[in-house]
């Protein structure tokens, strides 16, 4: 075992800097050319883009700057504090951001993102302050991370940068069958293609093939909610997998892509006894409705979920696309009467949800088409959780030196 010296983050920088934020009730600031990242896009992960953008104008007055390519963004507040992710494209960021410019001559960029990475609970453990916990620009700069060679830093995010070539590519991969799958279910259930020469009746939903129905959901679906058991009290909870059960949150439905099957958190055999939780079957369809509403996945093995998360039951193994397809194309705004639909739709709402219901015959129909699409995103999920699992292993014990670069390239 080979220990590595350790460095100050600001060392191995050219730069070091916080973003800003254009003024929001500004609307003109908004809606540009450049990408503006925001702290909850932070996880672990290359950013190509970013879910805002704000104008040249919006730039100029604020504290926003561009970071380059290649960058290590790293979040200092709120929910994401700690967390890290490399940006592919050069961007700007809120202040929420510290954004290390790596210098290429003293360190990778990758082993020092990979770095941090593996120091992330130590690292979010400095964060302080009041009802939000922060880190601040001072404290990452004097952050330690491990200091090998230039070489050897290079070859260690070589192999940990290919699993993550190989996640990455799968997820593209995975994405592109979902649309396909999309495009056929707008097809048959939403532009009728294959029913057009068949009659159609009128439903409280406009024109609807013969021999379909508007129904709630409940009248399709056994429904039920997750449960969470007292915070106070962590013999209900474990971080790790071992006997205890996969316990699915909103967080885990926004990474996890069509299948779910791994939880940041898990509850105990003693939790699920002591609240009586339910432990839902595999290929459950789940939706998130509190907070975030309309997130959805399909649940790869047994598992259960927190209460802000509605499970479906699947009446018959083939309902299994038609749900899933239903549930996210699914228009949620109309689920709520206030201005907040966050906080205004609850689980009696979920269950009275109306959902076009074809016909048994023509459900199967469809499960037969898409099946084998779906078929293959879960192969592909399931690759994605090997690689995660191979790529979290290494990435310990290479930062330590315990495990030589090589051991595994010979």
């Amino acid at each position: 075992m080979e220990e590595y010296d350790k460095i100050e983050i600001q060392q191995i920088c050219s730069n070091i800097c916080s973003g800003g934020t254009p003024k929001s009730t500004v609307a003109e600031y908004y809606g540009g050319n450049i990408p503006w990242l925001n702290t909850k896009e932070i996880n672990f992960c290359r950013i190509y883009k970013t879910e805002k953008t704000i104008t040249d104008e919006g730039f100029n007055n604020s504290s926003a700057k561009w970071i380059p390519a290649n960058s290590v963004i790293v979040a200092m507040y709120g929910a994401t504090a700690g967390k890290t992710a490399i940006t592919r494209i050069p961007l700007t960021t809120n202040q929420a951001c510290c954004n290390l410019t790596i210098d290429s001559t003293k360190a990778d960029y990758r082993f020092a993102y990979y770095a941090l990475c593996n120091d992330y609970a130590f690292l979010s453990s400095l964060a302080n302050g009041g009802a939000q916990q922060n880190l601040n620009t001072q404290q990452i700069k004097e952050f330690e991370i491990p200091f090998p060679s230039l070489r050897e830093q290079k070859r260690i995010a070589d192999i940990l940068s290919s699993l993550d070539d190989k996640i990455e590519l799968n997820r593209r991969i995975n994405d592109n069958l979902e649309q396909q799958a999309q495009a056929l279910f707008k097809a048959w259930f939403m532009d009728f293609d294959p029913f057009k020469d068949g009659k159609f009746v009128n439903s409280e939903l406009g024109r609807i093939p013969e021999g379909w129905e508007i129904l709630c959901a409940d009248e399709i679906y056994n429904i039920n909610i997750g449960k969470t058991p007292p915070r106070k009290e962590s013999v209900w909870f474990s971080e790790t997998e071992d006997a205890n059960i996969k316990w699915i949150s909103i967080s885990d439905l926004a990474n996890c892509g069509t299948f779910v099957g791994s939880s940041s958190e898990y509850l105990t055999p003693q939790a699920i006894n002591k609240f009586n939780i339910i432990v839902v079957p595999s290929d459950t369809v789940l939706l998130s409705f509190k907070l975030t509403i309309g997130r959805i996945a399909i649940a790869k093995c047994s598992l259960t979920t927190n209460e802000a998360i509605a499970r479906f039951y699947l009446p018959n193994p083939t309902y299994r696309e038609f749900t899933y397809l239903t549930l996210k194309n699914y228009d949620y705004s109309k689920l709520g009467s206030t201005s907040s639909i966050a906080t205004a739709v609850n689980s009696k709402i979920i269950k009275n949800m109306k959902i076009l219901f074809p016909n048994t015959k023509d459900i199967e129909k469809f499960h037969n088409t898409v099946k084998p699409i779906f078929d293959t995103i879960k192969s592909k999920s399931d690759e994605i959780d090997r690689l995660c699992e191979l790529r979290d292993t290494l990435l310990p014990r290479l930062m330590s030196g315990e495990l030589s670069i090589n051991t595994i390239t010979e």
